[in-house]
């Protein structure tokens, strides 16, 4: 059997009639002999705008959309493989596998080498999902054999809550970086003293207080620090999840493995936005704490916390806490021009950001949208980019003694039912 060309079914005319059906004209083109398309003239070059060029090792473009469109971000700049930052995980837990394990795929400036755990099986698998070698993998008693890995440079520990000092300071003896889960510790003695034990080691501590490399908050912060809407006049904040029937058996409900119950585990994100975003620190706060009797869940731990922050300027923020509510992390500010809402504002993702205010002669809302960034990988490139330059990270370890004393603070203020000076 032969088979025709298209050339010997499609003349120069019909071409023609058919470029024309599909949107493509004739001017300025030619056909070959062929039967091929050719530019009769040579097309024009590509102009810088499109091109871009390289300034200090990185890609720039210059912007190309117009005053009236948000202006485009710039290319990200991820650092070779061989020179992103090392870092063992120790605990594979929920946090680990669900969170921060996946930002890495999201992480320009670190990469995991390393695991510790005590589950061996666990381990495995995870070694293999993320191209760890499984010399790379410890068992707890094991940890200090970290030192002799020189791919590591770095631990991120996302244990429970009271064995956070032991494994910093293990970290630290070993000349380690320390990237530490919040809570920082149980209480402020062990928070002062993880500090100390990094100062004396000359390695860094950072904790992960993701919200502060969380775009939403961040343009937040700027807008009460800039004075954008006047003068911040209220704040309320909400962090409230529900806890399963049996969740009395989650080191979570064990006082002593978590330090207390819904305040440092959830309430611990409000306190602490509050504080990144006003820029002030509480001069005094007054709480009261209240969870179900007979309820084996609350036995050692509260269920729900209720507190207000007073700062110098004169703002009270009203924060509300509790395990026993359907999931809402939302906050509210209240500025003089301007309110603003936040119906996700310590999620994991889905963040907004709604303001509200007069439009000419109407009240109006608008939704500020920016691109989503993964919080967990932003504040691990954060940290990375602070040990590769020596520099102090945003959170570091005395952040999280600050919020160690205020918790304190919260505790003792429910216990007397009074107000607890705090400076």
């Amino acid at each position: 059997m032969t088979h025709t060309t298209d050339s010997s079914l499609l003349q120069a005319p019909r071409r023609r009639k058919l470029l024309q059906r599909i949107g493509i004209g004739t001017t300025g083109m030619a056909l070959s002999a062929g039967g091929v398309v050719q530019a009769a003239t040579a097309l024009p070059g590509p102009s810088p705008v499109d091109t871009g060029h390289v300034e200090n090792g990185r890609i720039v473009f210059p912007e190309w959309r117009g005053p009236a469109d948000a202006p485009s971000s710039p290319p990200t700049a991820p650092l070779p493989r061989s020179e992103r930052m090392g870092i063992a995980i120790v605990a594979l837990g929920r946090l680990s596998l669900e969170q921060i394990l996946p930002a890495f795929a999201q992480s320009t400036q670190a990469r995991p080498v390393a695991l510790v755990s005590g589950s061996p099986e666990k381990m495995k698998v995870v070694a293999r999902q993320y191209g760890i070698a499984p010399e790379a993998c410890h068992s707890y008693a094991d940890f200090e054999k970290l030192r002799d890995n020189p791919e590591v440079q770095a631990v991120y520990i996302v244990l429970p809550n009271a064995l956070h000092r032991e494994y910093v300071e293990r970290a630290a003896a070993i000349g380690k970086h320390v990237l530490c889960e919040k809570p920082m510790a149980v209480s402020s003695a062990e928070a002062r003293a993880m500090v100390a034990a990094c100062e004396r080691a000359k390695v860094k501590l950072m904790v992960a207080y993701r919200i502060h490399y969380q775009p939403h908050n961040q343009r937040v912060r700027r807008f009460v620090q800039d004075k954008t809407f006047g003068r911040l006049v209220g704040f309320t904040a909400v962090n409230v999840q529900t806890a399963a029937a049996d969740a009395a058996q989650q080191w979570r409900h064990k006082k002593a493995l978590s330090g207390g119950g819904s305040l440092p585990d959830i309430g611990l994100y409000c306190l602490n936005t509050v504080r990144f975003i006003t820029g002030e620190e509480p001069v005094e706060v007054y709480a009261h704490l209240f969870s179900p009797p007979g309820d084996a869940r609350y036995a050692e731990v509260e269920e729900t916390v209720d507190f207000s922050l007073r700062f110098p300027s004169g703002l009270v923020a009203h924060c509300m806490t509790s395990y026993g509510g359907r999931e809402n992390k939302w906050q509210r500010l209240e500025l003089e021009k301007a309110s603003i809402d936040m119906p996700s504002a310590y999620e994991y993702q889905g963040q907004r950001l709604l303001i509200g205010q007069r439009v000419e002669d109407s009240k109006g809302q608008t939704e500020v949208t920016l691109p989503p960034k993964n919080q967990f990988a932003a504040e691990i490139d954060h940290f990375a980019e602070c040990v590769r330059l020596d520099r102090t990270p945003r959170t570091p370890g005395e952040e999280g003694l600050r919020d160690q004393v205020l918790m304190e603070a919260i505790y003792e203020s429910a216990r007397t039912g009074r107000p607890v000076k705090t400076a």
